[in-house]
């Protein structure tokens, strides 16, 4: 099982940016695919991004696409969420997630197995 620790959320205003860490302990990280999800007061939680175990391959929701990149450093156990153009619906908790199955893409919650506690991103208007 990996564990997961989510940083750099906070409260900036509309137009700005934030980039999230998310760093990983236990097993291998350059095995797991990792994600990241948000989720609104109210509302269920959502696909953000997904990046593929060598980083080759990325997947982005829709809202996000061309304002949000993710990556990772296998070597740091790190992956990021780039996040420009923010918007005040990107606000949310945004969470981290990890999956070691060989399976691409992983885009549902379902797909992932392991999850940070969450970081809050509030974007004002």
């Amino acid at each position: 099982q990996v564990q997961l620790v989510e940083s750099g959320g906070g409260l900036v205003q509309a137009g700005g940016s934030l980039r999230l860490s998310c760093a990983a302990s236990g097993r291998t990280f350059s095995s797991y695919a990792m994600g990241w999800f948000r989720q609104a007061p109210g509302k269920e939680r959502e696909f953000v991004a997904s990046i593929i175990w060598s980083g080759s391959s990325t997947y982005y929701a829709n809202s996000v696409k061309g304002r949000f990149t993710i990556s990772r450093d296998n070597a740091k156990n790190t992956v990021y969420l780039q996040m420009n153009t923010l918007k005040p619906e990107d606000t949310a908790v945004y969470y981290c997630a990890a999956d070691y199955r060989r399976i691409w893409p992983r885009i549902t919650v379902a797909d992932f197995g392991s999850w940070g506690q969450g970081t809050q991103v509030t974007v004002s208007s």
